[in-house]
């Protein structure tokens, strides 16, 4: 990394602001980006990616991008829409020809299933205004990586982690806790970037579960706290009032049908949508 030049050099020598409209902030600091990565790293046991293809999305001026590269992945893709980020990677590419891959486009309409040498992780200073659509598609087919390592608005990450019970719980809560392992790496203050948010950022650490939902019980969950959360204050009785054999599930299960979305656990989420499509099935 000695030839590169300093990442304040590559911002002042291509110009670069962060743009609102694409929900940037920029990470510089270069001993946060190489902690973030390093955290990652160690919680899983690993000491480098050298076993796995990595993506990032909206890399930037490339903070993080060169804390993954320095971490020596098999390859590295970046994922951006913002020319002036591009005119950056294609540059450090220059110093990394062989490992880093350059898509310039929508990280919503990218096909992360493609087919890899090695098996797959996500790393992301995420763009706060996609950052749940991008999570929900990734943790929808979470065994498809070995891990997603995503930095999101405080609250958000909040939202994701939160136990049943509290205010925060919801549909993401539900929808994450089933189908990851998830662990905080770390909470950043707003004047670690550029320009700096009204909002604290924390870092996430996503990886499978072995008894992760599958598909069709994933997609059911997603149907009945979709119903559930909308009407959020709603006791149950009310707001899944259009579930055939609600009752009849609820009582196999023993949710009271006054509770509440936020009072009905994970596992009885899952427990619910299992109950219901089999009940579909014997029809």
């Amino acid at each position: 990394m000695t030839e590169l030049p300093t990442l304040k050099e590559t911002v002042d020598k291509y110009g670069l602001l962060a743009k609102r409209s694409l929900g940037q902030n920029f990470l510089l600091d270069q001993n946060i980006t190489g902690k973030i990565i390093r955290t990652s790293l160690e919680t899983r046991g690993l000491t480098d990616f050298s076993h796995e293809d990595v993506y990032e999305i909206g890399p930037g001026p490339g903070g993080l991008t060169r804390a993954v590269l320095n971490a020596s992945p098999h390859r590295l893709t970046v994922i951006e829409m913002d020319s002036r980020c591009i005119a950056i990677m294609q540059e450090l590419q220059t110093f990394f020809p062989q490992v880093l891959r350059i898509i310039e486009g929508d990280a919503l309409a990218f096909d992360y299933h493609e087919e890899t040498s090695y098996p797959k992780s996500i790393v992301s200073n995420l763009p706060y205004n996609i950052s749940v659509p991008l999570l929900l598609g990734w943790i929808k087919s979470i065994t498809h990586f070995n891990s997603l390592t995503l930095m999101f608005q405080k609250e958000v990450a909040e939202r994701i982690m939160a136990p049943c019970h509290n205010k925060s719980y919801g549909r993401l809560s539900v929808i994450a806790q089933l189908t990851c392992h998830i662990k905080s790496l770390m909470t950043l203050n707003p004047q670690c970037f550029v320009p700096a948010p009204k909002i604290w950022s924390t870092v996430l650490l996503f990886t499978p579960k072995a008894d992760a939902p599958s598909p069709q019980v994933l997609h059911q969950v997603e149907l009945i706290t979709e119903l559930a959360f909308s009407q959020r204050r709603k006791m149950i009785r009310q707001s899944l009032k259009t579930l055939e054999g609600l009752e009849n599930v609820c009582q196999k299960i023993n949710i009271d049908l006054t509770a509440r979305a936020e009072n009905i656990s994970c596992e009885q989420y899952r427990q619910m949508a299992e109950l219901m499509l089999e009940q579909n099935q014997n029809k």
